[in-house]
């Protein structure tokens, strides 16, 4: 059969277009609104607890790039944030008085991971930060770049 003909044709391109528009709604839902991207970009100190184990929240830098929330670990210790995010992806973000569920991802694309690096050193250029800032583009905390996604 050719494909655009017979009874399954129709049924088929109906599968497609509902599966797209699922996926289409998924990736919406996983992107954070814009009130909470305005909140990080603008913010210096995202809150953050990494895992599902309860203990406190943390102060970390993130920067946001095309609409998506980017950390790194500066400090590589074993008992990081980002250790714990490698053992169990789950955590909470903390934007304000508000806490989110969010899920780490780690980031292998170069052309992101170049794009975090300027926004680090664009938003943290103050004389205080801008060393930890040019620290977070090297090879070692380059190599943690994580995404941040909502649950």
């Amino acid at each position: 059969m050719s494909g655009a003909s017979g009874p399954l044709a129709g049924s088929d391109c109906m599968h497609r277009t509902k599966w797209s528009e699922r996926k289409t709604a998924l990736n919406a839902r996983r992107r954070f609104p814009q009130n909470i991207l305005a909140a990080i970009r603008e913010g210096k100190i995202l809150g953050i607890r990494a895992g599902t184990q309860p203990h406190r929240i943390i102060g970390i830098w993130a920067v946001v790039v095309e609409r998506r929330v980017f950390v790194r670990s500066w400090s590589l210790k074993p008992r990081s944030w980002y250790h714990t995010f490698l053992e169990d992806p789950r955590g909470v973000i903390q934007v304000g008085r508000r806490r989110i569920s969010v899920r780490a991802v780690r980031t292998r694309s170069e052309r992101l991971k170049r794009a975090v690096d300027r926004a680090y050193l664009k938003k943290y250029n103050t004389p205080g930060s801008i060393k930890f800032a040019k620290d977070l583009g090297g090879t070692k905390s380059r190599a943690t770049t994580t995404e941040l996604v909502p649950l």
